[in-house]
């Protein structure tokens, strides 16, 4: 008999085009962490808002493992911050689409779905792992905006739920901190994709590309919070430093596919263009990618650039190290964890563009440093962050959540405690 588990993603569909307005890290992670539980003997369901109009309620991806889609009333894209008010439409609609007492445990992701877990599991005993992908907290730190009313459901979520499941050590630290009595917290970390891998030449697959060295890559979200802005000043900072010394060239993947404009490879967004001014010939806005797309431009970069203000982990990090990039990141959130300083990339101050145009400098100028960083980033990613370990130790945190919770759940229905004593 297959053991069940139900994901719960409101505003993270696993089978979205990555590098949309809601559709990254978390998406990513849901539609792995469910193919690698699948490949040990999980059944996976997820639930997720339908915010693709044209997309079918059910659909299937793996062999055993399918997406859910819940209307809530609001079928179509909504933004995650005006999901709160759809969270009842929602549950009443999750249980008619479900038979919610079939699964053995629930995975909620963010704090949207975690509030629908904390349901799930008063009305049918189902013990749930939450993952909060961001915090609030962090969020405040890094915008100076905050929300009061997500701090309160984040704290009920992370001292009620069963077992907290952070991706690292530093996501872990902050609850702690932020949160009197959270419930146990594992700290287990995030992997990547199989397409994510080195392969061929560095110098070649540039060639192939079509730009010269060096060669930086940004990977993500074209927003504020991602540091494109920083990134972009930072770059032509780079340039001017450097003129008539090399000719830098810099790739960035993401976006919606209808906001980069076709004739010149340039956003529409006017503060894009604008921080682009001067530097056109050596930037290019590549839109969405694939993941093999992205495997590729990973694998012929001189570093890659994650400049966020914060990352509860950085997915981008870990699956450019594994295809043997340097990363050079904000010392913010998890990519403290996930990029270790001076051994796999470097690590500059979040929002300085000064700092991130000088490391990249670094790594344009000192090739025997940057193939240094190749090598043990490949070597990390490759202990660090592998699906197979990974999913090995989610099942155990189940198991164990799933056992204690049914013989708690025994003793309270027949008068025993969990031991069994009357």
């Amino acid at each position: 008999m297959s053991k069940k588990v139900l994901f719960i993603s409101d505003h993270g569909d696993p089978l979205a085009e990555l590098g949309g307005k809601q559709a990254g890290g978390q998406n990513n992670y849901v539609k792995q962490l469910a193919l690698a539980l699948e490949d040990i003997g999980w059944q996976v369901d997820v639930a997720t808002h339908w915010c693709e109009t044209s997309a079918p309620r059910i659909e299937h991806f793996g062999q055993n493992c399918r997406v859910i889609r819940i209307a809530a009333g609001e079928k179509g894209f909504v933004p995650k911050d005006k999901m709160f008010g759809m969270l009842s439409a929602f549950y009443r609609e999750l249980k008619t689409a479900v038979d919610l007492s079939s699964y053995d445990v629930t995975h909620t992701h963010y704090y949207l779905s975690g509030l629908i877990g904390i349901k799930v599991r008063d009305e049918y005993a189902i013990p749930f792992v939450h993952t909060s992908h961001s915090l609030g907290w962090a969020k405040t730190e890094a915008t100076g905006i905050r929300d009061e009313r997500r701090e309160q459901a984040e704290t009920e979520i992370l001292q009620t739920a069963d077992y907290i499941l952070a991706t690292t050590k530093s996501e872990k630290l902050l609850i702690q901190e932020r949160v009197e009595n959270p419930a146990p917290i594992q700290v287990i970390p995030i992997g990547v994709d199989a397409a994510f891998r080195t392969f061929g030449s560095r110098k070649q697959l540039r060639k192939n590309l079509g730009h010269s060295e060096p060669l930086f890559v940004f990977a993500g979200r074209l927003e504020e919070t991602k540091g494109i802005f920083t990134l972009l000043e930072a770059f032509q900072i780079l340039m001017k430093r450097n003129s008539g010394e090399f000719h830098p060239s810099l790739l960035l993947a993401g976006g919606e596919p209808d906001s980069i404009n076709p004739e010149n490879g340039l956003p529409y967004d006017e503060r894009l263009r604008t921080a682009v001014n001067g530097a056109e010939g050596q930037v290019q806005f590549l839109g969405p990618q694939t993941q093999e797309q992205l495997a590729e431009l990973f694998n012929a970069a001189t570093a890659t650039l994650v400049p966020s203000h914060y990352e509860s982990f950085g997915m981008v990090a870990a699956e450019a190290q594994a295809c043997g990039s340097p990363v050079i990141a904000s010392n913010v959130g998890g990519l403290k964890n996930v990029v270790r300083d001076g051994i796999t990339g470097l690590l500059t101050e979040g929002g300085n563009a000064h700092d991130l145009a000088v490391a990249m400098e670094v790594l344009a100028v000192n090739s025997i440093l940057a193939e240094r960083m190749s090598r043990r980033a490949e070597e990390v990613a490759n202990q660090e962050f592998q699906w197979p370990s990974i999913s090995k130790q989610v099942n155990s945190l189940y198991e164990v959540i799933a056992d204690v919770r049914s013989n708690t759940y025994f003793g309270d229905r027949f008068g025993r405690d969990a031991s069994g004593r009357s």
